[in-house]
């Protein structure tokens, strides 16, 4: 054995006979390093010029996903950077033209892909357990176009994918669907764009999400092949693709610029640059477009609750789930058919807690801002009979959707009141739940607390004196 050493390197050489034939391993350890060594292994990959990583072990069945782990992040942890309900009918599969068929799906936009999903994706996701999966469209190699021959609807763009499946996505508000086309394409802009690397990369994700030795040496193989330069470049766009800190950055920075920039929803009606809708129109824009003085959606609400509601514990007070609230006030905004006995509505307390929504995003609340201070000094007054006689008089004053409006829900809520003994809701109760919803002050003022009480006391009392209040209009 012969050794040598000095300051910074070591080399030890062992001489050793096996069957006649010599056999030399070098070794070269860095004494400043004692965990960095140069192995001569061909189980290596390289992440970077001059850097290596730990040899493959022997299993390679079970290491491959662990080495691959940092080159190509998981699709779960794909960002998610838009997500929102929108009209979607898948027009080809795979190349073979379909039927369209326009649907409500809730879209799930990442850095690679689209998910839709029949619901939102909080309750998609609780119902992953049953085996269901939402359709997922690759983002590689696709193209995003506005298609206004393909549908008589208006704001419909299409989105084709490699694979030969195309999609049509379409809402009738002009700024959400110009926000989603610009966040597709802004998505299919940031991929690459050359096929070698977008194959490559299909490949990959084929990798991490197989266990299979031959697919892994195959890969190996093929990065070995490669030019070093070439390499190179393939393994940094690999490492970097979806986790680069400047590209997030810039990103968020545009769409602070866009959020600052972008005009209100009330600005845009303003202009005719989209229409009025259901929820967040004034109560008389709502009737004069329907013709009519009590808006169908509350009509149908109050029918609905009615039918299987009023014995219902809560009712009106226990709030229902949010993204299926949102969902029906989506449906209802978009003007498509609504049928509140469809088994999607079957929680009476999401029909209720879409009719409380619609009356609290009037821009003008039902009992309107000029006859807010007129109701408050009516239940002022000490006698009985002169607050009744009073707030009777301000009522037949209103304009007539407030008025007809009025009457029919407060005729609604005296049948809930009867049936008291079984759904718990005392004329306090919905005084409660609906005084601040139906009256509010133009500007709040310190007297916010005040107004509240005030709020309620007169919801409270044209329940409980509802037939002197309303008996003449009959």
């Amino acid at each position: 054995m012969q050794k040598s050493t000095n300051s910074d390197t070591s080399v030890e050489t062992v001489n050793s006979t096996r069957q006649g034939t010599g056999a030399v391993q070098m070794r070269i350890k860095n004494a400043n390093s004692n965990h960095d060594r140069l192995s001569q292994s061909k189980s290596m990959i390289l992440t970077d010029v001059g850097k290596v990583t730990e040899p493959v072990s022997r299993h390679r069945r079970n290491h491959s996903q662990h080495i691959l782990k940092d080159i190509i992040p998981p699709l779960e942890q794909l960002m998610v950077e838009k997500e929102g309900y929108l009209q979607k009918a898948k027009i080809a599969d795979g190349g073979k033209k379909l039927r369209k068929n326009w649907s409500t799906s809730w879209i799930v936009l990442s850095s690679r892909k689209i998910e839709f999903y029949k619901e939102s994706k909080q309750q998609a996701l609780s119902n992953a357990k049953t085996g269901h999966k939402p359709e997922s469209v690759d983002l590689y190699g696709a193209r995003i176009e506005w298609a206004k021959e393909k549908s008589s609807r208006k704001n419909v763009f299409q989105i084709t994918t490699v694979s030969g499946n195309e999609f049509l996505l379409q809402s009738d508000i002009d700024f959400i669907i110009l926000d989603w086309f610009h966040a597709i394409k802004n998505a299919i802009d940031r991929l690459p764009k050359d096929s070698s690397c977008s194959s490559r990369n299909l490949e990959l994700f084929k990798i991490q999400r197989s266990s299979s030795t031959e697919l892994l040496s195959h890969y190996d193989s093929d990065i070995k092949e490669q030019r070093p330069e070439h390499r190179k470049s393939l393994m940094f766009r690999l490492h970097h693709s979806a986790s680069d800190t400047s590209d997030k950055n810039r990103v968020k920075s545009r769409l602070k610029k866009f959020i600052t920039r972008r005009p209100s929803l009330k600005t845009l009606q303003e202009k005719g640059l989209i229409k009025d809708q259901i929820f967040g129109s004034h109560l008389h824009t709502v009737c004069e477009r329907e013709n009519s003085t009590v808006p169908w959606f509350v009509k149908q609400c109050i029918e609905a609750v009615e039918k299987r509601g009023l014995d219902v514990d809560g009712i009106y007070r226990v709030s229902g789930n949010l993204a299926t609230i949102q969902k029906l006030r989506f449906i209802v905004n978009q003007e498509e058919k609504l049928n509140l006995d469809d088994s999607q509505w079957e929680d009476i307390h999401v029909v209720t807690g879409a009719l409380k929504m619609f009356f609290r995003e009037l821009p003008e609340p039902l009992f309107p801002y000029s006859f807010f201070e007129r109701f408050v000094e009516a239940i002022k007054k000490q006698d009985n009979n002169t607050r009744i006689e009073t707030i009777k008089s301000l009522v037949q004053k209103l304009p007539p959707p407030n008025r007809d409006t009025m009457k029919v829900l407060f005729g609604h809520l005296t049948k809930i009141v009867a049936r008291a003994s079984k759904n718990l809701m005392s004329t306090q109760s919905l005084g409660i739940v609906f005084g601040p919803t139906l009256l509010r002050a133009e500007n709040e003022t310190g007297n916010m607390a005040v107004h509240m009480v005030y709020q309620n006391q007169i919801a409270e009392l044209m329940l409980s004196e509802y037939s002197k209040i309303f008996g003449s209009e009959d």
